[in-house]
């Protein structure tokens, strides 16, 4: 396996390098000024305006839309491989860079299922402007009246009525559906209760201000507040027309399972930056900082910490690498087993190297003064997000059964 950079992705990486040392650092306490003003004003989902900044600045060198290879504008090419370290570097400041280079979540995967299904109508509606940046979308799976990591669970329905479809349910942790600039919701739910449990489930489009849709609250996760928010939504006869519909009926599992697959890729790889992140504050902690008459970093636990870290950090990289690389070279069925091993170790070992900063930290890692304890909440909702551990490792282990037996003698 060869996981060398092409020509085309370095250059992005070196160009993305460029772009947060001259645009994004400076940029970064009045992002967290502008959100705290807005929270203060009762608009804590309104976008700082510093982002828009930024954005515009990205497009126009073309760091836009990376995570697909053949987006409209740019037409750049990057494959899964090369994106992992592009991916990775936006981790770092997952609040702020994978929006303002257009690769955030759920934005991404949904353009991608609608690249991917979507028709030609939807993508002139709704494929076009997400990837302008011009609106945002939602992902509206979960619920909270089931056990969603099993999506047979869902109970959202989806009824045809003459050429519309009425939609009754209700939706939780819908990450995006809080923000003003989300106009439109992939909703899933059931359009046939009598077909065969895989085959039971669509998607459909729902405009944001379609009547009957209700924002009935905004989550926050450890007490935060995010920026899009994390909405729990109530569908009462949502009326949308049936060209709405993406892809057959009866498609919804199958479609979901081609949105989130290479979608982990993207979540894991940015995860990596945020441990990176966490390890890089670390170090510096340990060394400027004296305690018992030497520096942290001369300390025999600091010094583990800080080495175990490094080794967690580039075992969990290369296993997404691989899975990339399987990825590229015979889709996401080829890497299916390991797509659901880097969903469950990554976040674990994240959240352990992020703990570790946090505990070097004192006090000021579970405050505000330090970036550690929201990186640590990210870290760990991911462990729930796009199904939760025990899922992806259930996954693992029926691939392990299923591989013919071997008699050593």
């Amino acid at each position: 396996m060869d996981f060398s950079l092409s020509p085309r992705a370095q250059s992005y990486l070196e160009q993305l390098d460029a772009f947060i040392d001259t645009h994004v650092h400076g940029a970064l306490a009045v992002y967290h000024e502008q959100h705290r003003s807005l929270t203060e004003q009762g608009r804590p989902h309104d976008v700082p305006p510093v982002v828009e900044e930024l954005k515009a600045a990205a497009r126009a060198r073309g760091l836009w839309n990376l995570f697909l290879p053949d987006a409209d504008e740019p037409a750049h090419g990057l494959t899964v491989l090369d994106y992992a370290p592009i991916a990775e570097r936006t981790g770092w400041y997952p609040d702020v860079l994978p929006e303002v280079l257009n690769c955030s979540a759920p934005d991404s995967g949904n353009i991608e299922l609608l690249h991917m299904f979507g028709s030609p109508e939807q993508k002139a509606q709704w494929l076009k402007p997400l990837l302008a940046g011009d609106i945002r979308s939602a992902f509206a799976m979960t619920e909270p009246d089931v056990a969603s990591s099993d999506a047979t669970n869902i109970r959202t329905s989806i009824v045809r009525d003459g050429d519309t479809y009425v939609i009754n349910g209700r939706k939780w942790w819908i990450t995006g559906a809080a923000d003003p600039r989300c106009q439109v919701l992939v909703v899933m739910g059931v359009t046939d209760s009598e077909a065969a449990a895989h085959a039971q489930q669509s998607f459909v489009l729902v405009p944001r201000d379609t009547p009957g849709v209700e924002l009935t609250r905004s989550l926050t996760a450890y007490g935060y507040t995010h920026q899009p928010g994390h909405a729990e939504l109530t569908f009462h006869n949502v009326r949308v027309p049936v060209t709405n519909l993406i892809g057959a009926p009866g498609s919804g599992f199958a479609l979901a399972q081609a949105r989130l697959g290479p979608g982990r890729i993207h979540h894991c790889m940015r995860a990596i930056g945020m441990a990176e992140h966490a390890l890089a504050l670390m170090s510096g902690r340990a060394k400027e900082r004296v305690a018992f008459g030497r520096p942290l970093a001369q300390q025999g636990v600091v010094r583990q910490w800080v080495a175990e870290a490094r080794i967690a950090i580039e075992q969990a990289r290369l296993l997404v690498l691989k899975t990339a690389w399987l990825i590229q070279n015979g889709g996401p069925d080829a890497a299916r087993s390991e797509i659901a091993a880097i969903k469950a170790s990554v976040p674990r070992t994240v959240c352990d190297v992020i703990d570790h900063a946090i505990q070097l930290h004192g006090a000021a890692g579970v405050g505000p003064d330090t970036t550690l304890a929201e990186l640590w909440v990210q870290a760990r909702t991911m462990r729930l997000a796009d199904g939760p551990d025990e899922v992806h490792l259930r996954s693992v282990a029926r691939v392990e059964f299923s591989r013919p037996a071997r008699t050593y003698v």
